[in-house]
């Protein structure tokens, strides 16, 4: 079995990046702030945009967490 160092790194990084969305969103902002924001007929981008990039971050956190734990996807079988 291959030794696999710990990426440290990304795991807190992504974790605080996650975390500080998360916290920005439900503790600073109220929800009638965020419907008047998302609801706007000519930004009707934004809440696409803001779930892409929560859903970036927790994934890349979520990833690194598995990985964290020495939980690793399966390589696919070769072919032929």
């Amino acid at each position: 079995m291959k030794h696999h160092p710990k990426p440290w790194k990304g795991f807190v990084l992504s974790g605080i990046v996650s975390s500080a969305g998360y916290a920005l969103l439900f503790a600073y902002l109220n929800d009638q702030e965020v419907m008047r924001v998302f609801m706007q007929k000519d930004k009707w981008y934004l809440p696409v945009l803001v779930a892409f990039a929560f859903s970036f971050a927790h994934g890349a956190f979520t990833g690194y967490f598995w990985e964290m734990l020495g939980i690793r996807a399966k390589p696919p079988a070769k072919k032929g």
